[in-house]
């Protein structure tokens, strides 16, 4: 890391597929938002993913992970590709090691209606959805990975794991996000997404959260089962603020978050721990339009926007706290006044006439 605080290491990973493209852009756009603020972004490439595996035979090499780690902040594309996969059939996939082994164990991931936007939900009060869906991403189901097991190729299992370790800092970030967002006029509700009537598992998941609610009493505390949540988060999700789940849960939930107010581009993420700070789009890799500068950079360019939220908050800089408001403000404006229409919702703006309308608004 660097010594002074308005300086940066940002390790950047293109990943595969649209990742390269998307990436780019994003670039450039931090480049003008460096420039306008002060900021100094010390950029360094790292290859990982899918093709880099199927060239060297490594998905990442020990070194370029490490380098990772001692980054100020993580910048990744997308990873994986459907034809490329480990011997046992998995995807090649070295961020969900980077979770792991980096303590990344609150996955953000906004849900957010943009006006200006076209969304599937015709219901008017679709336009105020503004929801966070935090995902644990280092236990729960996928913990599991890598262990799981075929008896006599008739059985497959794999097992779930709830610790208190892991649950007591996911929730403690759940109220203090809703507390942040009550501060801007949130409603100040934290949701509690399990499956407590049928698994042991999730009854203790519940309970931990019952545990750090009693001491986030300003905060109002909630629940759904997962099932009713998903039924909710298409039948009224303007009533939700931030929802908090199981890896597997948040996986599929925050997916069917994205597809309420347009599709996966515009699906941002932001995987945090004590010390890191891992920021993707929630996206895949789309090989299907690799290439052809169709892919929406949305959720590209917002998670940037909340890698300077952290960094901002980590180190109490107020340039990139600017820069972070400049960002979303810049974009915002632009789809609010019918200028940018992403290729993914119907419009005829790609990657790049995207990002050129967002370099020349930023000036």
């Amino acid at each position: 890391m660097v010594s002074n605080t308005q300086e940066f290491q940002i390790a950047i990973v293109p990943g595969d597929g649209i990742g390269h493209e998307i990436m780019d852009a994003c670039i450039a756009v931090l480049r003008a938002l460096e420039r306008k603020h002060g900021l100094i972004f010390h950029c360094s490439e790292v290859e990982a993913g899918a093709e880099y595996y199927a060239r060297s035979g490594t998905d990442i090499t020990d070194e370029d992970f490490t380098a990772l780690g001692n980054a100020d902040a993580i910048l990744f594309g997308a990873i994986g590709h459907p034809d490329i996969r480990w011997p046992d059939g998995t995807e090649i996939a070295p961020h969900l090691r980077m979770r792991k082994e980096y303590g990344l164990i609150s996955g953000l991931r906004p849900v957010k209606a943009f006006p200006g936007l076209p969304i599937p939900l015709k219901d008017p009060r679709a336009q105020e959805i503004d929801i966070v869906i935090i995902r644990e991403s280092t236990e729960g189901l996928f913990a599991s990975l890598g262990k799981g097991t075929i008896e006599g190729d008739r059985i497959a299992k794999e097992t779930l794991v709830i610790t208190r370790d892991v649950c007591e800092p996911l929730f403690d970030e759940a109220f203090r996000l809703a507390r942040q967002r009550k501060s801007k006029g949130g409603p100040g509700r934290v949701t509690c997404v399990d499956k407590s009537n049928v698994f042991t598992a999730m009854a203790f998941f519940r309970k931990i959260f019952d545990e750090r609610a009693a001491l986030n009493t300003d905060i109002t505390a909630d629940y759904r089962y997962v099932d009713a949540a998903a039924l909710d988060l298409v039948r009224k999700p303007w009533e939700f603020d931030v929802m908090v789940m199981e890896n597997m849960f948040g996986d599929i939930l925050s997916d069917l978050g994205a597809g309420i107010v347009g599709g996966m581009g515009f699906a941002p993420c932001a995987e945090l721990g004590p010390k890191h700070g891992l920021f993707q789009p929630a996206h895949g890799t789309a090989p299907d339009i690799a290439g052809q500068d169709k892919a929406n950079p949305t959720a590209m360019l917002f998670s940037a926007k909340m890698m300077l939220d952290w960094l901002g908050e980590r180190h109490d800089i107020q340039a990139c706290r600017d820069a972070a408001d400049d960002l979303a403000r810049t974009i915002e404006d632009l789809f609010a006044a019918g200028d940018v229409v992403p290729m993914e919702l119907g419009g005829t703006d790609g990657t790049k006439s995207y990002a050129n309308k967002v370099l020349t608004k930023l000036g």
